[in-house]
């Protein structure tokens, strides 16, 4: 029998500012838990449905597209090695439940809801209210073939199913499953269809962490929301709202509102010890850098350690950065926070990240029991046994593959991203980019493709490593969150320098140089599959592409970006037939 476990918001008076919402009126709710049967083969079905849910007890319900009826979506648990199937079922009914509008970037519309279709250069963007219902799952994360990862093309209609296999042969990690559809990914996932799933093992269950009701999800997002013309009010409507630089590019959606779990500004009644968080960005574009505060506003990192990243536990334990976590969209990450140095007082979750603007910084308040609670958890000094940390010239095998990725801004403003094949010489011409490798020499690179139904530019053998290089050429713009699927990866180094490209001629003017070694952060060390590359800097991450096999995506996940182009294809094939494959124009392999 399925366990379902739901605590839903509770109702409040209409009062207060931001816009007419009460902060931390709302207590957070907690998706349902689902965990599949243990069957020799677990299979479920988890219907797409319309649903209409408060986002805030003061407002009226949103229209929203749900998975299961709920959202965000139940959280999937499952044991380590054991496959599940899943019948993902497009049930989805009715009109398009989000309102799209264009607006000009300097006006500052996303920190305003409503329309205001009366304001200058304000329109409606066409063609989005006739969306119709065409989804396809990918879950983030996952180690399984191609065929069930969610390939973009391939969503379906009302009335189709997805039919995937996830084997789960993965240790203990957060993986979240969210909608992959081409080109609307930003506008399927904002109504709605987004959801976490757990992948749980020995190692784990052997520290003791917090479980139960004190281990919970705490999934963020942003929304921006209508106005009634007349009233003002808030209407409970969904609202896209795309800024844009006039003879230039969109800027990706952000909006007013911060949700936790569903619920905008959400409270948690927390007793006196420790908990186990996990964190997931589920926001199209926005960035979190969170701190604990207490109620002056004062930073109290001290109480939380991080213990785990995207691809699962680290090593030990690790304090927050002094500045407070940055989490960009699609990152996971696992928390432990003891509440027991707090009995009788409030603590919030704020956004300190310089990319907020004129938006509310408070995310969610913790209010802690007054009471001495007794606590048998005690914070190990030890986590993963299991990981081990990938060095260049030790444990990362000397046979493996190096992929290279370019990160940059048109002559337009509008960013991109190439995949590079190494050439002998500058050919001359657009889309060559060079550096001067610090390990030594030379390398020149022209551009194989640019955008995704370009030619497919990356093959790599089943069970092999890759180190991936992303060079984010632009002078400056914004940061991306770069996403490989099928792999988990450790980052090698990240390295700054001052860029050449020229956006106008498409190329460097000179081969980029003068590279400075930038520490990563702890928990940079741990296990990802998404991270942050930002201007000017050169990334390295290595991972081994095992556990599936076919044609996969990689991409920025701002997803206004992929949806605008900023994704690729690569194909994973088993070594055996790379020899005997044909590639285009005579074939390249990314060897190292």
């Amino acid at each position: 029998m399925t366990e379902i476990v739901d605590r839903p918001a509770a109702a409040g008076p209409l009062t207060g500012p931001n816009w007419g919402l009460t902060k931390f009126l709302d207590p957070l709710p907690v998706p349902p838990v689902l965990r599949p049967p243990r069957r020799e083969q677990d299979m479920i079905t988890i219907p797409m449905v319309p649903k209409r849910q408060r986002l805030h007890s003061q407002l009226p319900p949103t229209a929203l597209w749900t998975y299961a009826g709920h959202f965000p979506g139940p959280t999937i648990e499952v044991r380590s090695g054991r496959q599940l199937r899943i019948s993902w079922s497009n049930e989805i009914t009715g009109e398009f439940p989000l309102v799209a509008v264009a607006g000009p970037v300097g006006d500052a519309p996303t920190s305003r809801p409503g329309r205001e279709l009366d304001r200058p250069g304000y329109s409606i963007v066409d063609g989005v209210a006739d969306l119709p219902a065409w989804t396809v799952v990918h879950l983030h994360g996952a180690r399984t073939n191609a065929g069930n990862d969610g390939w973009a093309h391939n969503a379906g209609l009302r009335g189709t199913s997805q039919l995937a296999e996830y084997p789960n042969r993965q240790q203990a990690m957060p993986l979240w499953y969210h909608d992959h559809a081409m080109a609307i990914t930003r506008f399927t996932v904002h109504t709605g269809l987004a959801g976490m799933y757990l992948i749980r093992d020995d190692e784990e269950d052997e520290l003791g962490l917090p479980g139960g009701d004190l281990e919970l999800p705490l999934i963020l997002a942003d929304r921006n929301l209508d106005t009634d013309p007349e009233t003002g009010a808030l209407t409970g409507q969904l609202l896209y709202k795309f800024p844009y630089v006039p003879n230039g590019p969109m800027i990706p959606f952000s909006g007013p509102f911060t949700l936790v779990n569903g619920v905008i500004w959400p409270h948690l009644d927390v007793p006196a010890r420790w908990y186990r968080f996990r964190l997931l960005n589920a926001a199209n574009e926005r960035f979190f850098t969170l701190n604990l505060v207490d109620e002056d506003n004062v930073p109290r990192n001290d109480a939380v350690r991080l213990i785990g990243t995207d691809g699962g536990l680290l090593p030990a334990p690790a304090r927050l950065p002094s500045g407070g976590l940055t989490v960009a969209p699609a990152e996971r990450f696992d928390l432990l926070v003891d509440f027991s140095r707090f009995r009788g007082r409030k603590l919030k979750l704020r956004n300190a990240d310089p990319r907020l603007g004129g938006v509310e910084p408070d995310v969610m308040e913790f209010r802690v029991d007054s009471r001495e609670k007794p606590d048998p958890f005690e914070l190990p000094e030890k986590l993963s046994r299991s990981y081990a940390r990938i060095k260049h010239g030790s444990t990362l095998p000397e046979d493996h593959d190096h992929v290279w990725v370019a990160l940059l801004l048109n002559a337009s403003g509008h960013p991109e991203m190439w995949d590079l094949e190494q050439i002998d010489a500058d050919p001359g011409g657009k889309g060559v980019i060079q550096l001067k490798d610090p390990a030594g020499g030379l390398k020149t690179f022209r551009v194989v493709g640019r955008v995704f139904d370009d030619t497919t530019g990356v093959f790599l053998d089943h069970g092999k490593w890759a180190v991936w290089n992303i060079v984010h050429v632009a002078n400056g713009g914004p940061a991306h969150p770069f996403h490989i699927h099928l792999t988990e990866f450790q980052a090698l180094f990240r390295r700054g320098f001052t860029t050449t490209f020229d956006p106008v001629a498409e190329r460097t003017t000179t081969a980029i140089d003068g590279f400075t070694e930038i520490p990563l952060e702890k928990y940079e060390e741990g296990w990802k599959d998404t991270i942050i590359v930002n201007p000017g800097q050169w990334v390295g991450v290595a991972g081994q592409f095992s556990g599936g096999t076919g044609e996969f995506m990689y991409h920025c996940h701002i997803l206004d970006h992929e949806d605008e182009g900023m994704m690729r294809p690569f194909v994973v094939h088993p070594p055996e037939v790379a020899k005997f494959h044909v590639h285009p124009g005579g074939g390249h392999h990314h060897d190292g």
